[in-house]
């Protein structure tokens, strides 16, 4: 895990990480997930291989979940506490930007409510979901830098993006550099 870029924002930690997520020790892990929580591919997939089938089961039984909602499971035996899974566009779809900053507010907010400290988060949507990396960043980024520019109250206090290529860190390092 290689630590990319970190900024402090109203006392918390906004950090960028490159590696693999499901090798994140936080609280919780952020899945880039489908509306039927079904757990095939990409990083869904990869939380699944190696947290083990017991995320699928706990998915099925919630089912269905909203593009721009979020639900959380346990996480198996990935090293994070849950797993939130964020349901981000398809791009075609229409109003792919507000759903997706939707998609990332509501899994800080369902971390938040837990109580938790830390979370992880992928680039949500911009794999087989289409949505443009560059967009994906810069909504991301500044969701959450927003979020932790407001209310002081909240549990978070480290708050970080993991991204797993050079193309895609390219872009969430930019928006770093904008917000620093």
């Amino acid at each position: 895990m290689k630590i990319i870029a970190d900024m402090k924002v109203n006392g918390k930690t906004l950090m960028l990480v490159q590696g693999d997520i499901t090798g994140r020790d936080v609280d919780a892990i952020v899945n880039a997930a489908n509306s039927n929580l079904k757990h095939g591919g990409g990083v869904a997939g990869a939380i699944v291989r190696k947290g083990g089938h017991i995320i699928q089961e706990e998915s099925d039984r919630i089912g269905y979940v909203p593009v721009g909602n979020a639900a959380v499971t346990g996480a198996g035996s990935l090293p994070c506490r849950y797993v939130i899974h964020a349901v981000g566009p398809s791009m075609g779809e229409g109003d792919e930007d507000n759903k997706l900053r939707n998609a990332v507010l509501n899994s800080l907010m369902l971390a938040s409510g837990k109580g938790l400290k830390s979370i992880s988060i992928p680039a949500i949507s911009s794999g087989i979901f289409g949505f443009p990396k560059d967009r994906c960043a810069e909504i991301l980024v500044r969701e959450a830098f927003r979020y932790l520019s407001g209310d002081t109250k909240m549990s978070l206090d480290h708050i970080e993006f993991c991204i797993y290529d050079d193309l895609t860190m390219g872009f969430f390092r930019k928006e770093f550099e904008r917000l620093g």
